[in-house]
């Protein structure tokens, strides 16, 4: 498929079940526990992202889901990039950088002085992603992630 073929669209109600199912199988895929976090923000993305000033963005090709990112509200007016995945059949066309320079123009558009993530060491592929996107490391902190061990923010400023 031409990279034409794809579209950034915005969450609504209809999109519930293939944000928990993409998550789920990234989780799954990863080797990863779905956590009590995780099941939170996939069982009530409405409440837990949007309500509180976030964002969720889907990738779609034609009418099937391949992809999303959300954009969670941080106490510090930043936003933290979290659940982002491509289904495998739709990777190596860079569709999770399309995803971050959404949600970066989305963040800026907000305001936001940074972007934060917090993701896993195993995940090679989403590391070098960020690197090249701008985000820098830091250091170690709490998290409700067992799987978190690599913390970075872009700042926006």
């Amino acid at each position: 498929m031409s990279e034409q073929a794809f579209r950034i669209i915005e969450f609504s109600p209809a999109h519930g079940d293939a944000w928990r199912a993409l998550n789920e199988a990234w989780l799954v895929e990863g080797g990863f526990a779905i956590e009590a976090k995780d099941r939170k923000v996939l069982d009530d993305p409405r409440g837990q992202i949007l309500t509180p000033g976030g964002r969720i963005f889907f990738i779609q090709r034609g009418d099937e889901i391949v992809g999303c990112c959300a954009l969670m509200a941080m106490d510090d007016g930043g936003f933290e990039v979290a659940k982002m995945t491509i289904t495998p059949s739709a990777r190596g066309q860079g569709l999770s950088r399309r995803l971050l320079e959404v949600c970066e123009a989305a963040a800026r558009e907000m305001g936001a002085p940074r972007l934060y993530l917090e993701t896993s060491s195993t995940l090679g592929p989403a590391l070098a992603l960020y690197d090249s996107f701008g985000f820098v490391r830091l250091p170690p902190r709490e998290t409700p992630y067992v799987r978190a061990d690599v913390f970075m923010e872009k700042p926006l400023g």
